[in-house]
């Protein structure tokens, strides 16, 4: 499919930046409060490697945090984006002394820490386990602070619980979110919630919510691998100016097939949506990622190059 420079002053305006029907969901609704994020500056592009591509062996004990934060410095990314749960004792925050010392292991070796994430469930249809769920971010939303992590994930959660509908869930959804970018505004950290083929499965899901919050301080990781119902580059491209970070990942899925990413189409939707922030990347499946991960790092790099 083509893709079109997007004016992110007519984006909402404009039925053409909205593929999938996004545009008319949105008519007549007035301008999302959540603006793109992209700026009239040419692109940048800096790597980040989600730390979730080392789950099975930081999970198991044959590599520890520090070694794979020094395992990316040495493979040259900009910044990584540790998961909350690597840090001990989650989903309790660490002490201060273990937080400060990964921060200062990171900064010492050229490395940002671009971002960590949460588990969460909003979908859940008990309000006391609703709001345990919130207080479970805005507790890491103080961890984001100390940590020096500019955006911290959340999900939507799994789905509409039996006996409800997706409306009433949306509202708890959002009623969450709300209060989350609420204490995020007061700490000057970004909430991007993750498509993650679970209760958000579409790019007009991701914007109705984020109509719904009406928040500056709530945005998108932008999770590539988690649209399964269609094209995944249009639904990508349709929420790529909304996005303050990403999940790159080694395979999509098209019209629920999957696939290997064809990533120079990955590069040019960046590049189109004037995004300048952090891309991590996130290997999965089988395999060591002590091989993959350079591996995946080396592909996305000629695409930049060859895109350049």
């Amino acid at each position: 499919m083509p893709y079109h420079k997007i004016d992110r002053r007519s984006f909402i305006r404009t039925s053409g930046a909205l593929p999938l029907g996004a545009a008319a969901a949105f008519a007549g609704t007035g301008r999302l409060s959540a603006q793109p994020l992209s700026t009239e500056k040419p692109p940048r592009a800096r790597l980040s490697c989600n730390l979730y591509s080392f789950n099975s062996p930081l999970r198991s004990g044959q590599m520890t945090l520090d070694g794979v934060i020094e395992l990316c410095a040495d493979l040259g990314f900009d910044a990584v984006d540790p998961t909350a749960y690597y840090f001990p004792g989650y989903p309790e925050v660490p002490d201060d002394a273990v937080v400060y010392r990964i921060k200062r292991k990171a900064y010492r070796l050229g490395l940002d820490i671009s971002g960590t994430g949460v588990r969460n469930d909003f979908t859940l249809p008990e309000p006391e386990k609703r709001a345990a769920e919130v207080a479970l971010v805005e507790k890491w939303i103080g961890f984001c602070v100390r940590l020096g992590a500019p955006v911290l994930r959340v999900f939507s959660g799994r789905g509409v619980p039996e006996g409800h509908t997706r409306e009433e869930t949306t509202g708890w959804v959002t009623d969450a979110l709300k209060r989350c970018a609420e204490t995020a505004a007061r700490h000057g950290i970004l909430i991007v919630l993750q498509n993650h083929a679970d209760f958000i499965q579409t790019a007009d899901q991701v914007l109705h919510i984020l109509r719904m919050v009406n928040s500056e301080w709530l945005a998108v990781n932008l999770d590539i691998g988690s649209f399964r119902t269609g094209d995944p580059y249009a639904e990508i491209a349709a929420v790529a100016p909304y996005a303050a970070t990403w999940q790159i990942k080694e395979n999509l899925y098209a019209r629920g097939k999957e696939e290997k990413t064809d990533l120079k189409k990955i590069v040019r939707i960046v590049r189109e949506a004037q995004y300048r922030g952090y891309l991590p990347l996130e290997t999965l499946g089988e395999g060591d990622p002590r091989v993959k991960v350079p591996r995946f790092l080396g592909e996305f790099r000629k695409a930049l190059s060859d895109d350049a």
